[in-house]
Parts: C-alpha cells; structure tokens; sequence
C-alpha cells in the first residue's frame, strides 16, 4: 500500500515509546507465526459467494471454508467485524455428519467464535456460514463511492482489505501468515461491471436485472489481498509476455487510464526480468475509483490493483507532468508489490517492510530506469532518505522490522520508516554489494518463497549466500533491528602527496536528545576528493581512509548511504566555496545534512541560507526546487512572527526570483521535465512567501480565464488555483464554492473542495470546516479538508475536529482514527497543544495506540525549540547578510 504523498509520508507521525535499543533478531523461519487466533484450525480454501445491496448499504453473504482441524476442539475462532451470523455449520469434507455451531461474536477483538456441542476430531472439514455485512463510505472493508458523471449521480463499490478489514467481507482468518486459495462469485446489477483479482470465469443471468458472475479460482494469497469491485465500468487492455494488462475506470474515462496502460506493459516486461519469475497471474488490472482516503492511494491487490483516480488518471485539463510521473510511480509501486508482499508475503506486520520498503525502491529504480529524462534520482534517492530521516531523527521513532500486537500497531505501521527508511537501506545494501549481487540474491529469495511467507533474515540469509565475504546481514540487523541514525564526523582531513586521509567516528544523529548515548552501527562509508576515485569501508566505531586527490573532501559521496555526515568548519568551508562544481546529487545530499545538523544545533542553522547563495541560478532545477523547499519550510517557523518574517521573506525572495526569471511563467520549447516541475514549485513557494508579483499573476490569469484560454494552460492551473485560494477573499472563495459545486469530473471536483480549506484567512478556514461536515464534498474528501485547514491553522482545525468527533470519525477510514487526530495539531508552535493532544490520546487510545500522538507531540515541541533556539541565529545572519 502506498501513502499518498511524500509530504503526507514525512507526516505520518507513527513510533514507538519505548524504543532506544535493538528489538530482538527476527525469528528462524521454522519458528511459528505470531497470530491472534488459535493455532488448532487452518483454513485452505474459501468458496465466498457476495450479493451486494449498494443502495442500501448492506450485503448478505454466504462462504465455505475449506479447514484442517489440526487437533481435536470444541470451538473454531476466526475473525469477523460488523457481520451478523444467521447459520453456521462444520461438516466433514468427505463422510457423512454435520456439527452445529452456537456462534459468539466478540466486537472489540475482532473475532467470531463457534462452539459444537461435542468435540471435533481433527481431520480435514467444511466451514459453512452464512451472514450479512454493512457496506461502509469510507475504505474499509466493502465500501461505496458516490461520484458525480455526465450521466448523473452514480455509486460503485470496491473492497479494501489491508491490512485487517478482510474479515469486514468475509468471517475468516485474517492474517498474512494464513495463505489459501479463493473461489468469489458476486450477484450484481447486469449492466454493471465486476472485477476481482482472477479473471471471470462464467456470468449467468439470474433475473431481476442480476446477474451472477464466477471468477477463476485464485492462487493461494493473504486475506488481505481479495479484491472485489463492481460498478459502470470502461475496461481497456494490453498484454506483456502472456499476461492481460487492463485498466478499469468509470464509464467514459478509459482514455484518462492509456499513460497506466503503456506504463504498466513497459512495467511488467522489466519486472518479469528483474525477479526472474514470470507474474503468475493471467491478468493484472489497475482499478481507477474517484474519492480518497485519509490512509491510502493505492492497494496492490493481486492482479487487480485499486488506486484513486488522482493517482491513476491523467485528465487533460488539469494534470501536471508532476501528476505523470505520480502515476507511473505509483503504479510501479503496487506492481512490485506483485512479487513483494503478494507471491510472497511477510509472515506477520513486523516485517511489513519487506512489503512497502521494497516496492518503494523498486518503483524509484524503475522510473529511473524507464524514464531517464524524468531524472528522478536526485528526488527518489535523497528525498526519499530525508523524509526517513525526519521521522527517524525523534525519540518517538521505531525499528524498521517493529513488534506488532495490535490491529491499530500495524495500521500505523504504514509510515516512513517501513517505507522510505527501508527503501533507503536497501539503497544502500545493494550499492554495498552491487547491482548484479543484489539482484541474484532477490531472485533467490523470491524463488524460495514463492506463495509462502518470509521474515527479514529470509531475505538476508539469501544475500549472504549471493555476496559470500560481505557483512549483509550484520549490516542489516544494525539498520532494521534498531532505530535510529548513524552520525560521521569527519574529525580530520590530511592532504600529502596527492592523497587524503580522513579519520571518522560514528555517533548518532538526533534531533531532539543531545546527551543520548548512541547506538552503534556497522556504516558502508563512500568517501571522495574532487575528482578522484572513490573509496569505500565499513566503518565501526571509527575509520581511517585514504582517498585518492586531494579536492573537496565528500563523505557519502553519491548519496547511498544512510547516515548525517558531520564536516569540521573547515571542511564546509571549502564545500560551500565549490558548491556549484559539485554533482547534483552530492549538493542534495549537502543540503539536506546541512538543514538537519543546523536544525538540530550541531552546525549554525544558517549554513542553510550560505548554500542558497552559493547555488548558481543555473544549477539542476531539482537542486532550487530542494532549496525552494528548504526556505518555504524556514519561512513557515515564522508563522505568526510578522515583522521577522517580513525580513527573511525578503532575503527568500531575492534568492528565487532571478531562478524564477529563468524559468518564467510560459514553458518554453525542449525545456527538461524537471525545470517543467520546477516552475510550478516556484510560483507556490514564492507565493507562499507572500511575493506580491506572482500573487498579482496569478489572479490575473485566473480572472482572465473566461476570455483568454491560454491564460491558465492545463500544466498551471492546479498551481494557478492553488495560489488564488490560498490569498482568497470571501469573494474569491465564493466563485471557488460555486466552481466545485458545478464541476461534473470527480478528480477536478475532489481537488476544487481540496483547495476551499487553503485559504489564509481564518474565517474563510471556518467556513471550509463547517462545509466538511457536510454532506456536499463528498464522503471522502471531508476529512482531507479538514487536514488542510489545520496546517495553517493547527488549533482551529484539532478543536473543530474534536468538538464535532462523532461526526468527523464517520469521515475517516477507520484504520486512521488513531493517526487522523493528532496529526491535526502537528503543525502548532503553541504549547497548549501538547497538553490537548496528550488529553485525546488519554481518553480516547490504548496504551499501545499512541505512536501518531507521541510523536505529534514531539514535533511541536520540536517546532517550538526551533523557534526558540534556531531562528535567531538564522535573523542575525540576515541581518548581516540579507
């Protein structure tokens, strides 16, 4: 499953309290499996057959479970939620007799337990129930999307099952370690279109305008990778080495899917190589549903993978080529996950890195691979790392391989560490090796585990075995077994006769505990003087190098290294003098160590800005669409602080202004996708800065839309909006309302709504909130909105958010309630709301459900501390440089 954004992963706030040291080595894989149920019962085979009543909400159900009794029970448990039982019945798979069962539900442990009135042998038998269930609005389980069309109101319904709603669909035992095989048949409207992950294998009409559709029995998966989804579907299709390649859309959109459809095929040919074992399936299907989630863009259900329609569809007149390379990034995600989490699956969420983590990367490399003039790693490669690294910088950060006990534990188990943190280590393990070792031990273990599941230590065990000599897995355990970030201090650089030696010492980087003591890893260090070769060592505790030349000194040359590098004053001296001769990768990987080690006070806060004029204006559009970010996120610690703010605004300014010169508002011919990128980042942030220029431009060239088409061109005008709502009046916002109202075309309508909760103003803020709740943005588009407001206004946005949380929890998918609030305060720098997230976790979470509060907690306390201890160091540099 992938998080929606980059900035919403960097925000998903989740950790453990108790971390500090080493969890415990991952289990041999002949250990049993952590589960919630017993162990006495195994199920093989579900035969699920669905009758869905959309327009009521509501489904009735029937399925046969196919169990081995391993030893003799009186009582079966599996797992159920919001399904109401009308007969249940256990028979012997061949032979004669039937145990009738007394049913017992337990809501709050997610489990329905029947017992016989005699003991049941153990032996092979069938599990027969029959139930109701509840169609939800939100995604979880079997839900219902409500979409406007050119032909009307129209509602489709979709399953979401990851990683514990399965058992909202079907009584079963849901978790991973549980594989079997499924028959579905569902009963739906017949000129409707139902989808699920194999393809049909018969449709019959049963009267009533239904008809019952069979698919092709599945192979044998996880619950939570069952897919069902029926509606007024457009199915287009491809193929690739055997295997049909479709996207599904709503009815007249399927030309909106044809970039997925491309990308997919030119997708699978490379995966099919990479893994070296074929996708298994006949068909994979990308599922295009309007709406959102508070949780989720995307789910890589087996050969029918469901994604929102702003992750999937390119409308013409509205999306971006940032939009296009969100597209084939997350498809290239969910498809990895193809072989990665679905042909073999983590055996509990401790290891759901192995999922999430690896597909992450996998999609980086892959668009790097297939679209090179994108020029992706510098974003995928540092970017990823840094939003790892923000997360894992705090005390309230986890293991990458964590300890789950809980449904709630692996929902927020979906963070940046689980993904960018293990895409960033596997980043570094296989430049530690090599490309071609690496891919020999993936092969390896993919074959190995083929439709079974795995621990971490599968996967490492396998990288031993293809790069004998190396320290996989010591290396390994210390980056997934522990928290944390290893900090090189380069403590001296020696130049004699054309080489230079350098001695490192490792501590750890934190950005809110300077007297912690630190972890200990083992750090595959790449070290390199300007224009020499590059040399490399694992460092343990300390290190001497000797690297050839005798150039500017680099540590983590190349940017593949987990880890904050530490320059004595010298050292950055002389990188800020050539900063514009070094590689873009390396100046991205500068900025980001300088951001955080200034930041967490172990270097002035303003080395920052000393980089932003060294940058050339002509330097990589990605490395001042970095520092672009870097000084929108300073400016928005002044927040509330006018007069200082005014001073670094306008040093900010000064410094984008001649790049945004160059870029200028109008694309120009044979321009790079990333200086395309780059404009769209500019005119927000300079807007952001309060740029009267831009500001003035933009609402221009809104105003000016109704006559002249060419002033808000399609690739601008999701920036051009977003600018005129962000400095809205009320009546501005008016015109906005009546435009989202309007507006036929769900992915435009979505993002309409979205904007109404950007505005400055604060009652224009309290106006999108109460239009939240509701009924007229969509199910699921309240709860982002309220998400918006609160990152202006933190305080206005949690209290609403609390006062009316019987209304608000009903607009968020269940798996993020836990998340949802505390995320809402985040942004704050007033110490009040420590108090009031702290209050809310008290009273509304379990002791082992407080990760996203914890560390919501954190960061404002973080922020205050910036604010407090970093910005006057910042102010008097402006005051003597700006």
């Amino acid at each position: 499953m992938r998080i929606r954004l980059a900035s919403a992963i960097a925000l998903a706030l989740a950790g453990l309290s108790s971390v500090g040291s080493a969890i415990a080595l991952d289990a041999p894989a002949s250990a049993q499996a952590p589960t919630q149920l017993p162990r006495d019962v195994r199920p093989t085979h579900y035969d699920v057959s669905v009758v869905p009543h959309a327009s009521t909400l509501s489904f009735d159900g029937k399925v046969v479970v196919d169990v081995d009794v391993l030893e003799a029970t009186r009582s079966i448990t599996l797992n159920a939620i919001d399904l109401r039982f009308s007969a249940v019945t256990l028979a012997p798979a061949t032979g004669k007799g039937t145990f009738k069962a007394k049913v017992a539900v337990d809501d709050k442990a997610q489990t329905a337990t029947f017992t016989f009135d005699k003991p049941v042998p153990a032996g092979s038998y069938k599990l027969a129930m029959s139930y109701t269930g509840k169609i939800g609005t939100q995604a979880n389980g079997l839900f219902a999307i409500d979409y406007d069309s050119k032909d009307g109101k129209k509602r489709a319904v979709y399953t979401q099952f990851e990683n514990s709603d399965a058992r909202r669909f079907i009584p079963s035992w849901d978790e991973p370690n549980y594989k079997a095989t499924f028959d579905l048949t569902a009963t739906v409207p017949s000129e409707q279109m139902a989808v699920s992950n194999m393809p049909v294998a018969s449709k019959k009409d049963v009267g009533h305008g239904l008809s019952q559709v069979t698919f092709q029995s599945s192979p044998k998966m996880s619950t939570y990778l069952l897919f069902f989804g029926a509606g007024d579907f457009d199915r287009v299709t491809t193929s690739e080495d055997g295997t049909e390649i479709g996207v599904i859309t709503q009815k007249g959109l399927s030309a909106q899917g044809a970039f997925t459809l491309e990308s997919g095929k030119a997708v699978l040919k490379e995966y099919n190589d990479y893994f070296g074992t074929k996708f298994p399936l006949p068909k994979l299907d990308n599922v295009a549903s309007p709406g959102s989630s508070q949780f989720f863009s995307a789910m890589e259900n087996w050969g029918a993978i469901y994604t929102f329609e702003y992750a999937l569809l390119l409308d013409p007149s509205i999306s971006t080529l940032q939009d296009k390379q969100n597209v084939f990034g997350t498809a290239a995600h969910e498809m990895a996950h193809q072989w990665f989490g679905d042909l073999v699956t983590m055996r509990w969420w401790d290891d759901l890195w192995l999922n999430e983590g690896f597909a992450s990367w996998m999609a980086s490399r892959t668009t790097a691979r297939l679209h090179p003039e994108w020029n992706t790693k510098l974003g995928d490669g540092v970017g990823s790392r840094e939003t790892a690294m923000a997360r894992d910088a705090v005390a309230t950060t986890h293991p990458v391989v964590q300890h789950i006990e809980t449904v709630d534990q692996a929902s927020q188990a979906f963070d940046a560490i689980t993904y960018s943190k293990g895409e960033s280590v596997i980043r570094m393990l296989e430049a530690y090796v090599g490309e071609d070792t690496w891919r020999t031990g993936v092969r390896d273990y993919i074959k190995a585990h083929a439709y079974g599941n795995a621990v971490s230590d599968d996967l490492w065990r396998s990288m031993d075995e293809a790069a004998p000599g190396k320290q996989i897995t010591t290396i390994a355990h210390d980056f997934t077994l522990q928290p944390g970030i290893p900090l090189i201090r380069v403590e001296t650089s020696t130049c004699s006769k054309h080489t230079t030696t350098i001695k490192l010492t490792q501590g750890e980087f934190t950005r809110d505990r300077p007297d912690k003591q630190p972890l200990r890893w083992h750090v595959p260090v790449i070290a390199q003087a300007a224009g020499g070769k590059a040399v490399s060592a694992v460092v343990d505790g300390e290190a001497t190098l000797t690297v050839p030349g005798c150039g500017t000194l680099l540590v983590n040359a190349g940017q593949t290294g987990y880890y904050r590098t530490l320059y004595t004053p010298a050292q950055f001296a002389a990188i800020k003098k050539d900063f514009a001769k070094i590689a873009p990768i390396d100046q991205m990987g500068v900025m980001g160590d300088t951001w955080a080690l200034g930041m967490a006070g172990l270097r002035p806060a303003s080395d920052i800005l000393d980089l932003a004029k060294a940058t050339p204006v002509d330097a990589d559009p990605q490395i001042w669409d970095e520092m672009a970010g870097d000084l929108s996120g300073l400016d928005a610690y002044y927040r509330g602080d006018a007069k200082r703010q005014a001073a670094f605004r306008a040093f900010a300014v000064k410094q984008l202004d001649p790049v945004f010169q160059r870029v200028g508002w109008e694309a120009k011919p044979g321009e790079s996708v990333p200086t395309t990128i780059l404009r769209t980042h500019l005119i927000s942030v300079l807007s952001g800065l309060d740029d009267q220029a831009v500001v003035a431009e933009a609402r221009r060239r809104y105003a000016a839309q109704a006559t002249d088409p060419k002033a808000v061109p399609a690739a601008l005008r999701k920036t051009i909006l977003a600018v005129v709502a962000r400095h809205a009046d009320a009546a501005t916002w008016d015109k906005l309302h009546a435009e989202a109202k309007a507006e036929k075309t769900p992915l435009v309508k979505d993002r309409l709504y979205g904007l109404l909760a950007s505005a400055q103003d604060q009652a224009l803020a309290q106006r999108a909130l109460d239009l939240a709740l509701t009924d007229e943005p969509g199910a699921t588009n309240s709860a982002g909105m309220i998400s918006s407001v609160s990152r202006q206004h933190p305080e206005l946005g949690f209290d609403f958010a609390l006062a009316h949380r019987e209304q608000v929890d009903k607009l968020v998918d269940s798996s993020s309630h836990s998340r949802y609030y505390p995320a809402l305060g985040s942004s704050s720098f007033n110490p009040a709301m420590v108090d009031k997230i702290n209050a809310y976790a008290n009273q509304y979470l379990d002791a082992g459900s407080r990760r996203d509060a914890e560390t919501a907690v954190a960061n404002v306390k973080y922020r205050i501390m910036v604010r407090n201890e970093r910005l006057p160091d910042v102010d008097a540099w402006l005051s003597k440089n700006g």
